[in-house]
């Protein structure tokens, strides 16, 4: 039976975004509901969405949601990748302000079936717990990529989704959903791929556009890390990852430190599952055998 999920995105900053979508439209097992865009130019990033869905021949639903945080400054105001959008046939209209309702009716209409996977800052699934309290209860899992969770020489004390929006990232960690886990910037930081590498790599039909995004995102960086895709790999396949389970907390009072993600392993009634290992051959080998 396939899985009902519904997917909230920054596409057009990171391009693993988009290579995430792209797994989640070829993926045979998954039943992608809907997608809600976040962050500054969430029309420009619902259109770049709405690019691969045509191309997938799929069309799914695509919910421009909130441009701005909670409660501080917008710290990505651009979806770079937007540029590239003249060269794919895309969608232009959208349903606005309809965000945070679309996934407030999809999944109580489908109460413990559906994944809600987020992977960019948490604005438009806060103001849906912060609405509803009792959404968390009807989700069958939350699946993030954000918060880092344990220290390294690679890598700070701060994640990029997670600072974006502290107060949400601290209101998604807080809300009581059966099944809560994080893939971490500790984690995903082991799945990366070259630039050639990807040039090479990415000839099916639906990475062609997601190449073209990429090409922007060469232009300042050498490779593509997986942060994305591999909390949605781990969906359909948990081997992927090794998870522990815990509690997370989420830093408010300090401004330097907002968002970081506190994380207690084996904490008592702890009801957050991390990511702490990942076999980066079988997430690749997996990632790829969905593009025939």
């Amino acid at each position: 039976m396939s899985t009902k999920v519904i997917l909230d995105t920054d596409i057009g900053s990171d391009i693993d975004d988009a290579v995430c979508l792209a797994y989640l439209l070829a993926q045979p097992d998954c039943d992608l509901l809907g997608i809600t865009t976040v962050t500054g130019e969430a029309v420009k990033r619902a259109q770049m969405a709405s690019a691969l869905c045509r191309l997938a021949g799929k069309r799914t639903p695509i919910y421009p949601g909130a441009e701005n945080p909670l409660l501080i400054a917008q710290k990505q105001p651009k979806a770079q990748q937007a540029v590239a959008l003249a060269r794919w046939k895309h969608d232009s209209h959208f349903p606005m302000n309809e965000a945070v309702d679309f996934l407030r009716r999809a999944i109580r209409k489908h109460p413990g079936e559906i994944t809600l996977l987020a992977i960019g800052p948490l604005t438009n699934i806060g103001l849906l717990f912060a609405l509803d309290p009792e959404i968390p209860r009807l989700l069958k899992q939350i699946v993030l990529m954000g918060g880092v969770f344990t220290e390294g020489p690679d890598r700070g004390l701060l994640e990029w989704n997670a600072m974006l929006d502290p107060h949400a990232t601290a209101i998604v960690y807080r809300a009581p959903v059966k099944v809560h886990r994080s893939i971490g910037l500790d984690v995903t930081l082991q799945v990366t791929m070259p630039a050639d590498d990807v040039r090479a790599r990415f000839a099916h039909k639906l990475l062609r556009p997601v190449l073209d995004f990429a090409e922007v995102w060469f232009k300042s960086a050498d490779k593509i890390t997986f942060h994305d895709p591999l909390a949605a790999a781990t969906i359909f396949d948990p081997r992927i990852c090794k998870f522990q389970r815990g509690a997370v907390t989420v830093e408010l009072d300090n401004p330097d430190q907002r968002g970081r993600t506190l994380w207690q392993p084996g904490a008592p009634k702890g009801r957050h599952a991390v990511a702490v290992e990942v076999d980066p051959q079988r997430f690749f080998r997996h990632y790829f055998s969905v593009f025939h």
